[in-house]
């Protein structure tokens, strides 16, 4: 009579030779098998191995990939679905979560009509008031995890609605991973800067953290939004992650508010 031997329990995790990814893991080993999947396959996405839009092999690849049983894998996957790194298509498969989706366009823009959502108010005007490159200004460095005086491109504009002005924006972004972004790339794209910052320079916002206080608009705001100084807005101070909690992007936005609101759902 035959006796089928026991499947291994799945008791710890060692990275395939090859896949570029023993011996770098930074899930500690006593984390659950499921967070060490996360972890290796959230590594290949840092890497590029897989990019925005792109499909990612089945559950039943990884698991072999990673010799580990399905249910772990899905696990895993489920995760990164949750923290919208990936999507699920239901008979196609899992594909890298990307900003150009409609679905996820707006998925960091809060601020909504008083009527309708953001995804009803049509695209936004842009306006590109500066795109240029400097020195590092102290507190942008320390948030974006950068040294004093090294290379930024701080990029201002407004963002209009129906003709209205709306929103005026000022977005700092560390010099070497969007060399070559300038005001006309920004100017000819109609899509969300996200998208573009995916697309053109491999760079994929993943998560954000905010800061939000009402102020009364300056001079020079007041011209840009057209309201009246001392009109009250929406300060909105957004740092926003790659993956790993790298920041990529220091954005500080002021909003008018007469006829929209700040929305957010929590779970």
């Amino acid at each position: 009579m035959s006796q089928t031997s026991p499947t291994p329990p799945e008791s710890g995790l060692t990275a395939p030779a090859g896949d570029g990814t023993a011996g770098a893991a930074t899930t500690p080993a006593f984390s659950p098998l499921y967070q060490q999947i996360k972890s290796l396959i959230l590594r290949s996405l840092q890497a590029g191995e897989w990019k925005p839009g792109d499909m990612i092999p089945s559950d039943l690849d990884l698991a072999a990939r990673y010799r580990v049983s399905q249910g772990t894998v899905r696990k895993a996957i489920d995760e990164l679905a949750t923290d919208n790194l990936v999507v699920r298509r239901q008979g196609k498969g899992t594909f890298v979560a990307t900003h150009a989706e409609q679905h996820v366009q707006y998925r960091f823009l809060r601020v909504q009509p008083d009527e309708g959502s953001a995804d009803t108010q049509g695209p936004a005007q842009r306006h590109i008031i500066e795109c240029r490159r400097l020195r590092a200004p102290a507190e942008v460095a320390r948030q974006l995890g950068l040294r004093t005086g090294d290379a930024v491109l701080l990029v201002k504009r407004v963002l209009a609605f129906a003709g209205q002005p709306a929103i005026l924006e000022e977005v700092w972004l560390p010099g070497g991973p969007f060399k070559g972004l300038q005001a006309e790339t920004l100017s000819q794209d109609k899509g969300p800067m996200y998208a573009l910052f995916e697309t053109e320079f491999g760079v994929r916002m993943v998560r954000a953290v905010e800061k939000i206080k009402a102020v009364g608009a300056d001079a020079g705001t007041a011209e840009w939004l057209r309201v009246d100084m001392g009109h009250p807005l929406l300060s909105v101070e957004r740092l926003a992650y790659t993956y790993n909690n790298v920041p990529m992007e220091l954005r500080r936005g002021l909003y008018r508010t007469d006829s929209r609101h700040y929305f957010n759902e929590l779970n």
